[in-house]
């Protein structure tokens, strides 16, 4: 075994947060209840660096640990991921020339000032073109905010309406509803809404049917088991490369 695969044993409970050692790097996660009626411990790494340890309140801090470290290289190639996509992101001035996403595509964005005229946001020429009355960061910010969350409603609705043919356990249309979350794609409650953050039609359609499909998996299998995984191959076979794209994109979207 390399030493970067080793995984110490020593460990600094900090009550609802633990860490522990892999090669030299201190890992520090969060303990948070888990959602799922299952008993399963699950680890997610998210895309600002943290990592969550979803686990049962009554499992001990020994047992949560010992999952944790199991999954330690894969939690340390994660941070590894996203540190380097964090280290190419340009905090964002929302001025002239600035890039954003749309649908897996860059447009330059081009701020005009129109003191007459009510704030919006169009997509022309290549070009997403934001009119405000009176030009400060939170003003384009906020309109660029709002149309991304009307263009998302209207594209998650369309995409639902395109898969659902393939989720044939789904008897009737969920209720979609969307949010901004700091750190999910989308959820499924257990009487079958799905949710997804508007954030996530900056990602190319094809992601935008992964989520989708993901979250309809969980309406016949609301936990990460065989079965759902197995739907998950039958309604979408590259769902793992799709996934990977996703998951590069995830720095750059949620940060920017």
């Amino acid at each position: 075994m390399r030493f970067a695969d080793q995984v110490s044993e020593k460990h600094q409970p900090y009550g609802d947060k633990l860490s522990f050692y892999y090669s030299d790097e201190l890992i520090e996660f969060q303990r948070v209840a888990a959602k799922s009626p299952d008993r399963k411990i699950k680890i997610k790494v998210l895309p600002d660096c943290s990592v969550k340890v979803a686990a049962p309140e009554d499992s001990s801090d020994d047992e949560v640990l010992r999952a944790a470290k199991k999954r330690a290289r894969w939690i340390y190639q994660q941070l590894r991921e996203f540190r380097k996509q964090l280290t190419h992101i340009i905090p964002r001035r929302y001025v002239s020339g600035e890039s954003h996403y749309y649908l897996g595509k860059q447009y330059v964005l081009k701020v005009l000032i129109k003191p007459d005229q009510a704030a919006g946001v169009k997509l022309l020429r290549g070009q997403l073109e934001v009119s405000v009355r009176e030009y400060t960061t939170e003003r384009v910010k906020t309109a660029l905010e709002c149309w991304y969350k009307v263009r998302a409603k209207d594209v998650f609705h369309k995409r639902l309406d395109a898969v659902l043919e393939q989720a044939l356990w789904v008897d009737k249309r969920p209720p979609l509803r969307i949010l901004t979350m700091q750190t999910q794609w989308g959820s499924c409650s257990p009487n079958g809404r799905i949710t997804l953050n508007p954030l996530l039609v900056k990602a190319p359609r094809e992601c935008i049917d992964y989520v989708i499909l993901h979250e309809l998996c969980h309406i016949a299998e609301h936990n990460h088991s065989e079965r759902f995984y197995r739907l998950m191959g039958q309604v979408m076979p590259n769902w793992e490369r799709v996934k990977g794209q996703l998951d590069q994109m995830a720095g750059r979207i949620f940060n920017g």
